[in-house]
């Protein structure tokens, strides 16, 4: 399965860093909750899927306690960009262009920023996390960085309004932010919170929503010891 994110946001790659942060409600924030939340299991080795341009990837090995992190990514300009992100982290940052649908490796926790939302259904989607709980370590944690949408359509246009409202914020024009949320739509889903948190809750997941600004959220997934 590929993904270009050139394609998809119509962006070049050396602008996706500050532009996100444009986009996204509480970026920078999300991107903190999520690294704090993966270091308290003290992990050996992280896998972040989906990990384009290494922002969480760079936050994880800020971190004391986390090892090791292997960027996984279908697009290579996102990890070609990583790369010279993480030039200095020598031996602790791994690059491997795959997708995450494919089963993992075994790791101490999983993490994902932006990424999953590519997954265009919820059964879909419950099979990459079933792949994400049979690689970690008793005791490991999934932390998902991401946008949900309430199943109401009141609620999802109050998302959509306070994502706009955003964006607006930042120089963007409300009728364009429409016209990109239109446009993300070819390729992006964003499913109910408590959709989502059900999937993991069946695979035997302890899940939980730790952060939320509007539709972005983080969510932390822990597998239970023993």
């Amino acid at each position: 399965m590929s993904h270009s994110v050139r394609r998809h946001l119509r962006l070049a790659i050396a602008e996706y860093d500050s532009t996100i942060r444009r986009w996204i409600p509480g970026y920078e924030t999300m991107l903190a909750v999520a690294a704090e939340a993966v270091a308290a299991v003290q992990p050996a080795k992280v896998l972040d899927l989906g990990s384009g341009t290494g922002a969480l990837a760079e936050a994880l090995l800020g971190r004391p306690g986390v090892g090791s992190v292997d960027l996984i990514d279908v697009d290579p300009e996102m990890l070609a960009q990583a790369r010279i992100r993480l030039a200095g982290a020598g031996p602790r940052a791994t690059f491997t262009e795959a997708s995450f649908h494919h089963r993992l490796a075994p790791c101490d926790a999983v993490a994902a920023s932006l990424s999953l939302h590519h997954i265009p259904t919820l059964e879909a989607k419950a099979v990459v996390f079933g792949h994400v709980y049979d690689a970690l370590a008793p005791g490991g944690v999934f932390v998902n960085a991401d946008a949900t949408m309430p199943a109401d359509e009141d609620g999802r246009r109050e998302a959509f309004r306070f994502w706009a409202a955003h964006m607006a914020g930042h120089g963007i024009r409300e009728e364009q932010a429409y016209a990109h949320f239109d446009e993300w739509a070819d390729e992006d889903t964003y499913l109910p919170l408590e959709a989502e948190l059900g999937a993991l809750r069946r695979l035997g997941f302890q899940a939980e929503q730790v952060w939320s600004a509007g539709p972005m959220g983080v969510v932390v997934a822990r597998k239970p010891e023993g």
